[in-house]
């Protein structure tokens, strides 16, 4: 029997190597198994179900939150006086986002134009889009600088026909006017007599044409070829590079659409994008790691040189003309209009533009723009991404509706536009990425815990068999060899007591 269980003990010897060798191996295998699961499923193919529809469709709940700053002296701004502004907001809005028109390429790339609506949430807003707020009149304030380069009588011809179609250096409108435009007499005028000057043909909005537009004509790669390309654009609109600066540097489209970016990532990792409503490709840093519902993700932030002028750092000089560090001059891209972009209330931009104007009060909290990214998928998580929409305004001679106005760059409006995974997708999100990869981990390293366990066991089990066979035998050995000594013993007694008898009957 002791000879059965030393063989039992053995087997489970035996059974708990194997267990140790298997948990092993899934230690190497287990995230290799992980990272091909990924790849699969990053890949831009309708294959795979999930991923090509989020990519599709992006189902996650997108939102624009607009802050518009209402002017409270305009009149005391005509005589050369500091603006004042008051932020009013947010007016919310949701954002749809949908892709068509979607090719795929034997290059293993893929062509589709997005599309993008907006609808307004009141639950969600401060007010309703009948609220009524004052800002700059862009179409004569930055007309004024456009053409100041004319003569002064061209200018005050100019500065007549302002007058003839009623329009002013300030306007008045409701928020749903300064969106998605308003009926002007000049607009009018101009879309009939001079097309293509404005950048939208009918009503003009600040935002008119964005709603119910897309973004371009977008080819990117599929990833099918090469994972550390899925997502990356080859051309927009057909060009691979941009003509709107002045260094090839500058006019390079690079990184993905915005949207994802290929998995894997690390904290040595940057997320560049093209953006058409910046006109340029922007580069989003790492800042910190973190964790949002258990998921692990890194954020990534603007460096302080995104906005940056060509003088305090020298790779932005293409974009210039510049002013100020921390304005970008997108002029040239929007019909010559002296629009430049900012982060919200000048945030990281130069200090000396807020003692240009009363009311601002920057922080990185309210104002910075991240992106939280899955580093393992290269999803996005969460995003804020939070743009200043800024007027050069300026007092040009013979254009008397800028009066004294002072030179300035004067806020008109910044927006947010932010969306984050939940519901549904955030829970197949974290099973998938979170949960089952954390079961492997455990189980491997329970394999390896279990299988070390028997083998110890095991191995005592058996060394204590085969001590107590040992002793056994031992004591069966003493037992016998006793019993022969005793006869031995026994019988050499007997043969004295004989000897003794007959030597005392012999004297007798």
């Amino acid at each position: 029997m002791a000879i059965n269980k030393s063989k039992v003990a053995v087997g489970f010897i035996v059974v708990g190597v194997l267990t140790v060798f298997f948990g092993t191996l899934l230690t190497f295998v287990g995230p290799l198994i992980i990272d091909d699961q990924v790849v699969k499923n990053t890949v831009i193919d309708p294959k795979n179900e999930m991923s090509y529809t989020m990519w599709r469709d992006v189902p996650v709940p997108f939102f624009m939150s607009v802050y518009f700053f209402h002017v409270l002296n305009p009149k005391e701004i005509l005589a050369g006086e500091k603006p004042m502004v008051e932020q009013r907001g947010p007016y919310v809005y949701r954002k749809r986002i949908q892709k068509d028109n979607i090719t795929f390429h034997p290059n293993s790339t893929v062509s589709y134009k997005e599309y993008r609506s907006y609808y307004f949430e009141p639950s969600m807003s401060v007010g309703n889009e009948s609220d009524v707020l004052t800002i700059p009149n862009m179409l004569v304030l930055g007309a004024a600088v456009m053409l100041e380069s004319l003569s002064v009588p061209v200018r005050m011809i100019i500065s007549m026909a302002f007058k003839t179609f009623d329009e002013g250096p300030f306007l008045t409108k409701t928020v749903g006017e300064l969106m998605w435009g308003y009926d002007s007499k000049l607009v009018n005028f101009l879309n009939k007599y001079l097309p293509g000057m404005l950048p939208s043909s009918g009503k003009f909005g600040l935002f008119s044409e964005f709603n119910n537009s897309d973004t371009g004509l977008f080819t990117i790669h599929t990833g099918k070829d090469d994972i550390r390309n899925v997502h990356k654009v080859v051309s927009w609109n057909g060009l691979t590079e941009l003509s709107y600066w002045r260094t090839p540097q500058c006019n390079m489209i690079n990184g993905t659409a915005g949207q994802m970016w290929p998995p894997f990532m690390t904290e040595e990792s940057t997320l560049p994008f093209y953006s058409p409503d910046a006109c340029r490709s922007l580069e989003l840093v790492y800042q910190r790691s973190g964790k949002m519902k258990g998921i692990p993700l890194y954020r990534f932030v603007a460096p302080k040189t995104l906005f940056a002028n060509g003088t305090d750092y020298s790779p932005n000089e293409g974009f210039c003309p510049c002013r100020q560090s921390g304005l970008l001059n997108v002029s040239s891209c929007r019909q010559n209009s002296p629009v430049f972009i900012s982060h919200p209330h000048f945030f990281n931009a130069d200090p000396v533009l807020l003692d240009y104007v009363h009311g601002l009060s920057p922080n990185e909290e309210d104002h910075g723009l991240f992106i939280d990214i899955h580093p393992l998928t290269g999803v996005p998580l969460n995003v804020s991404i939070r743009l200043q929409l800024n007027l050069y305004m300026k007092r040009v001679r013979g254009i008397t509706e800028t009066g004294k106005i002072s030179e300035v760059v004067m806020p008109m409006l910044w927006f947010e536009e932010r969306g984050y995974i939940d519901g549904p997708i955030l829970n197949t999100f974290h099973t998938n990425l979170v949960v089952l990869p954390a079961v492997m981990e455990y189980m491997q390293y329970g394999m390896i815990a279990l299988g070390l366990a028997t083998i110890i066991i095991a191995a005592f089990v058996r060394y204590r068999f085969k001590r107590q066979v040992e002793i056994d035998t031992f004591s069966s050995t003493v037992f016998e060899n006793g019993v022969s000594n005793k006869e031995q013993i026994k019988g050499s007694r007997d043969h004295e007591t004989q000897e003794k008898y007959i030597m005392t009957n012999s004297e007798t």
